[in-house]
């Protein structure tokens, strides 16, 4: 009787590897799977195609032996399995790597190095690990089509996303937006909600604080028998304190006057803030020291709560004075607005709006007509307060005719050009410089400052530069999703999800 199956006298994975191999390529196996199943019926394999500028690692044979399986699976059942590889020509870490390798910023494009070049070496960079991939797949016994692979830099690729976007846009399902959306100085780019969940990119950091003073302008009567009127609110990026144009209360939260003195200046003011915060902000051993007997310095300070409280609704409308008047604003802005988002878990009880910095003030200040604080630049764009390398616009970048009209040049200029983070200056361009810390200076200096400490946090960083991002204000290209979102939740619940949970869970309330 004949053998059927190959016999081996030890347990040699290497050579059973390589015999298994030269069996199925010497009598073209794979390409004989597809053809004896011509005709049948269709199961759509898309290969997530890798990236040929980095080497194949481990955990890339652990996904193609999955896929594999579910290949192979179908074309046993009577499928026909068309499975063409392709390879992932994707931008932003290729042309960091080509920049780094050319000693080139973006900035540098047309100027040192022509497009043209710039393109082609990003071209070269891209594949350079082509063969090793190929090597790697036919290894490891994955059956898929390299003869003919897609590239998503091949113009044929990109004139099909053109047609997908234009067809996009005769639905009336493409449009332009103006949204604040994370972004990376250092990479260049803007940055998805999967890119900043990726493993790591939330890190904890020590970051100067300040709980500001914004002086009210009309205060209530009560408010008014103890030095000036203050809402105090805390923030973790003092750079955003230029950028404020509101202050937001939650509509429920009970709010106290509190009698005390600057723990800086020493000078008697009156502090409005949420109740359930008040021990974090004053110290309860020092309620019943005399306000009379206070001497500026001492460390406890003592302080005095007003017997009426106020739920944030009877605070909204009251106006209060512009914290950094650096640039003057057009339209609505410094005053009280209310928004559900505030809470009292930490801070005041009280939030400090930047629209151009965070998207839920973005939001709540267009609920409540209250303006943005923009820039005009030299080329006539509206701009935020920062450029998109991270530092405050420097005045010869700005449009002479906005400076002159709506900026104070004499406080502006020692900030103007400074990068908000130290993480964003380019190495080898001097001292590092702190400009939290200058800011919450000038701050205390101007009695404006209620409390400043270092303070650690969790914020993203960027998965591919290690540095923190930015909320960032960004013109940008959308798909109108939430016109099909119905029609993609009803389909979605036509899918045998494996496991269940994955369909109805993330996946499901993602759509």
């Amino acid at each position: 009787m004949s053998k059927k199956f190959a016999e081996y006298t030890e347990f040699d994975l290497p050579a059973i590897n390589k015999s298994v191999l030269e069996k199925w390529e010497s009598n073209n196996l794979f390409q004989k799977s597809t053809s004896l199943r011509e005709g049948g019926p269709s199961f759509v394999f898309y290969e997530g195609p890798p990236s040929a500028n980095g080497m194949p690692g481990i955990h890339h044979v652990m996904a193609r032996t999955i896929k594999d399986i579910f290949c192979r699976y179908k074309t046993m059942k009577g499928f026909e399995v068309k499975r063409k590889a392709g390879w992932d020509t994707h931008g932003l870490p290729v042309e960091l790597g080509v920049e780094k390798a050319l000693g080139i910023t973006k900035d540098d494009i047309g100027k040192k190095v022509s497009v043209i070049d710039y393109n082609a070496a990003c071209r070269k960079d891209v594949m350079k690990y082509t063969r090793e991939w190929e090597e790697l797949t036919r290894k490891m016994g994955y059956w898929v089509d390299m003869s003919d692979p897609y590239i998503t830099y091949d113009n044929r690729y990109i004139e099909t996303l053109w047609y997908l976007l234009k067809e996009l846009y005769k639905k009336g399902l493409l449009y332009k937006g103006y949204t604040i959306q994370p972004y990376s100085p250092a990479a260049g780019s803007g940055l998805s909600t999967h890119e900043l969940n990726q493993p790591g990119c939330y890190r904890d950091v020590k970051d100067t604080t300040c709980v500001a003073q914004f002086r009210i302008k009309n205060p209530r009567s009560e408010w008014s028998q103890h030095g000036e009127a203050f809402f105090l609110a805390w923030t973790t990026t003092p750079w955003t304190l230029p950028s404020n144009t509101a202050l937001c209360v939650g509509p429920a939260i009970s709010y106290v006057a509190v009698q005390s003195f600057n723990f800086y200046t020493g000078q008697p003011a009156t502090y409005i803030l949420a109740k359930e915060l008040l021990n974090a902000h004053f110290n309860p051993k020092a309620a019943g020291l005399s306000m009379e007997n206070y001497q500026a310095g001492e460390k406890s300070i003592p302080h005095k709560v007003l017997d009426q409280e106020y739920k944030g609704e009877e605070l909204l409308g009251l106006q209060y004075e512009q914290l950094i008047p650096w640039v003057n604003p057009e339209g609505k802005a410094f005053q009280v607005i209310s928004g559900d988002f505030v809470s009292t878990e930490d801070g005041t009880g009280i939030v400090h709006i930047a629209p151009t910095f965070g998207a839920d003030d973005q939001f709540v200040a267009r609920k409540f007509d209250i303006s943005p604080l923009l820039l005009i630049d030299k080329e006539g764009n509206t701009r935020p307060m920062v450029d998109t390398s991270g530092r405050f616009f420097s005045l010869e970048d700005l449009d002479p005719a906005f400076v002159n009209s709506r900026v104070n040049i004499e406080k502006y200029a020692p900030y103007a050009g400074r990068y908000v983070k130290n993480e964003y200056i380019p190495e080898g361009s001097g001292k590092e410089e702190n400009l939290d810390v200058d800011l919450c200076v000038m701050l205390k200096q101007q009695n404006r400052a209620f409390k400043i400490e270092k303070h650690v946090h969790n914020y993203p960083h960027c998965w591919r530069t290690d540095k923190p991002i930015l909320y960032y204000p960004m013109d940008s290209w959308f798909i109108k999703t939430t016109a099909c979102r119905d029609q993609m939740i009803a389909l979605n619940q036509t899918i045998l999800w494996k496991p269940g949970s994955t369909g109805t869970g993330r996946f499901g309330k993602w759509l």
